[in-house]
């Protein structure tokens, strides 16, 4: 794939990037190595003056960070600025508490003195996706720097302007040359710098089967890593649910991003009882969507990223109806200039159709009828994806079964699944392993370092005397 923004809204290609040589990428790892010597020995209030500095460029420059989002693949505007300032919280919440969460632990052990230590790996590679270009980095690399890591992003090829972005904020936010760097480069180089022994660890947010590929390098190298693929969440509403509440917010969850979230409710499990009106107001709440330029204000969904995203979108959604599912909305490519998809609500869906059994990533709902809530539970947890669920409930009986029996990393009771700083962020099953964002988040990358300190014979006969 050509490394270049294509204005997903219009087609149009805004600028094309020639790739890095192998010998410039070696000198970019070069860098980060000898970066990473002198910034693992950098203090806590040293990183954290720097690393807020960056969250105050983010808010402060907000604006034109979600043009230029929305510019390269094209999420409404709102949402684009929203994502700078999202990130700067990620920022501010690690400048505040990495060093609490990485402080030593003692541990009580007679003959002498016992601890856990936390120290960093070295240097991390991010293969990192398009969808959320600025947050998806952030969650990685505020963390890993804090703990004293540096970082190297390899990003999505369609998100370039993005990913320098990234790193021009972090040089001007006063960390070393080579802390942060962007490789603009090919899938290709990918296992070849895993393998490098510069390299110490890898994360990837992606496809399940670009997780597959790296976490095969990875371990192949013995390298620590973390994955996440992605998911096709679920979205249970039982009776006792305040319907319109649900009905409002499922319409958001799933198109939220122009429906390409990992994140986004992809299928909506409803109890038999108030299924129909369910689905009427779905419906209705999803066709009344503006659909337009992305950087206009009033547009709530735009385009989808990339013609092929679209297509294949769109090759599922007919494989869905072919096998038998039926078509409530939309269910088709928009006629109009750019990358633009119908916004679509499928019902009826058989279990052998794409809808049933794939992630469809873009604005298409997949609803699904549930007998009770043991029916709706095993039509949740029938996907081999795990990454998050919502469900509405009123029930507590129903909530602590709910809780107790969905597989998935992330679980939200009457409200939207999110991903936020302070929670760890990660799923099961095919939807990969690790743990993003909170306290868990950057214990990923670091060396848990258990050390006694044994006493000598001399410091037991003083205490003794």
């Amino acid at each position: 794939m050509s490394i270049a923004t294509i204005n997903p809204a219009t087609g149009k290609t805004v600028r094309t990037f020639e790739p890095l040589s192998a010998a410039k990428v070696s000198e970019a790892l070069d860098r980060g190595a000898a970066a990473y010597r002198e910034h693992r020995r950098t203090s806590f209030a040293d990183r954290a003056s720097r690393m807020r500095k960056a969250a105050t460029i983010l808010v402060a420059e907000s604006r034109q960070l979600g043009q230029l989002m929305t510019l390269e693949m094209g999420k409404p505007i709102k949402a684009g600025v929203a994502e700078a300032e999202k990130c700067a919280t990620a920022c501010s919440y690690y400048a505040d508490n990495a060093e609490r969460f990485l402080a030593d632990r003692p541990v009580e052990m007679e003959g002498g003195k016992s601890w856990v230590a936390f120290q960093p790996l070295g240097v991390v590679l991010a293969i990192m996706p398009w969808n959320f270009p600025f947050w998806q980095v952030f969650r990685f690399a505020a963390p890993a720097l804090m703990a004293g890591n540096v970082g190297v992003l390899k990003h999505a090829s369609n998100v370039p302007q993005c990913a320098l972005a990234i790193e021009e904020i972090f040089r001007r936010a006063g960390f070393a040359d080579g802390v942060f760097q962007t490789l603009l480069i090919g899938s290709e180089m990918v296992e070849g710098i895993i393998a490098d022994n510069r390299i110490t660890a890898v994360t990837l947010t992606g496809s399940e089967g670009a997780g597959r590929s790296v976490a095969s390098a990875a371990g192949k190298n013995l390298k620590k890593s973390v994955v996440e693929l992605g998911g096709s969440d679920p979205f249970v509403v039982m009776p006792s649910a305040d319907l319109d509440s649900a009905v409002s917010t499922a319409v958001t969850a799933r198109m939220i991003n122009n429906g390409q979230s990992c994140i986004a409710a992809k299928r909506f499990i409803i109890h038999e009882k108030i299924y129909d009106k369910f689905l009427k107001k779905f419906v209705a709440g999803v066709s009344a969507l503006r659909i337009g330029d992305p950087m206009d204000e009033m547009t709530e969904l735009g385009p989808q990223a990339t013609a092929a995203i679209r297509d294949q979108l769109d090759e599922q959604v007919k494989a869905s109806v072919a096998a038998g599912a039926k078509v409530a909305t939309g269910g088709k490519k928009l006629d109009r200039e750019g990358y633009f998809y119908a916004p679509t609500v499928l019902t009826d869906i058989p279990a052998n159709a794409p809808a049933a059994r794939e992630e469809l990533f873009g604005p298409v709902a997949s609803v699904f009828k549930a007998k009770d809530l043991a029916d709706a539970i095993r039509i949740a947890n029938g996907t081999t994806f795990g990454l998050g669920a919502s469900a509405w409930t009123r029930d507590d009986a129903e909530r602590n079964q709910l809780i107790a029996e969905i597989e998935s990393g992330l679980l939200f009771i009457n409200g939207m699944v999110v991903s936020d700083t302070r929670l760890p962020f990660g799923g099961v099953k095919n939807s990969g392993f690790g743990r993003e964002l909170g306290e868990f988040g950057i214990h990923e990358f670091v060396n848990t370092k258990s050390v006694r300190v044994m006493e000598t014979q001399k410091e037991k006969k003083t205490a003794t005397e």
